[in-house]
């Protein structure tokens, strides 16, 4: 069976980079913890209300900045008005030793936000950029809990070309340079996929960026 084969690290386009299962089980447990006192905190776990009015099926809390579509602010403006939670010391460490492996050498990769996405069974995500932040800086992303189907395309449409990831719990995925503007979305997660010692039922995404903001 494909299952029971190792998975490989992959680069489905020049600077982005999939490692597969690079977190432990015992630092998925450990953020999973870490998310939930997070999204309890003062400024709780969301749906951001998009432009159009309409609202986002991810549920969303942030680290070191507030990002609301389309920027980022100090408070929470759109929930509340309450003080984002710091970025800690040991989670931009964590980015460094992801940028790190996925591209051998961390640079100077400094990131000060994150964004926090829980998807439950019927939750996905369109098509974007993350072009709100001011630096260029790779984005890392880590995935805790159920699978899910990843889009990764260009940087100048929506459209194709685009190549379907499967992120599984642990899973890493970094994009930067020339990637580091393309289009990406998860279509859909597979419930139940997670391991059950998580206590964690949907799935987590944890991405890491550098605003570039003062």
């Amino acid at each position: 069976m494909d299952s029971l084969l190792p998975r490989e690290r992959s680069d489905p386009a020049p600077g982005a980079v999939h490692l597969p299962g690079w977190l432990s089980r015992d630092q998925q447990l450990e953020l999973v913890v870490a998310c939930r006192e997070w999204a309890a905190g003062p400024v709780p776990m969301r749906a951001a209300r998009m432009p159009n009015g309409s609202m986002m099926s991810v549920k969303t809390v942030c680290l070191g900045w507030h990002w609301q579509p389309y920027r980022y602010t100090r408070t929470a403006d759109d929930a509340g008005g309450g003080q984002v939670a710091e970025f800690p010391d040991w989670l931009a460490e964590l980015g460094r030793n992801a940028v790190a492996a996925a591209y051998g050498d961390p640079g100077y990769y400094a990131p000060d936000a994150a964004l926090i996405n829980f998807y439950d069974a019927t939750a996905a995500m369109g098509m974007h950029q993350d072009k709100d932040e001011r630096s260029a800086a790779p984005v890392v992303s880590l995935s805790i809990g159920d699978s899910c189907i990843f889009r990764f395309g260009n940087t100048e449409t929506r459209n194709k070309p685009w190549t379907d990831v499967a992120l599984e719990s642990g899973d890493l995925f970094v994009f930067g340079g020339a990637s580091r503007f393309a289009y990406h979305g998860v279509l859909k997660t597979h419930p139940g996929t997670g391991d059950p010692a998580l206590g964690l039922k949907g799935r987590l995404n944890i991405t890491l960026r550098e605003t570039g903001l003062a």
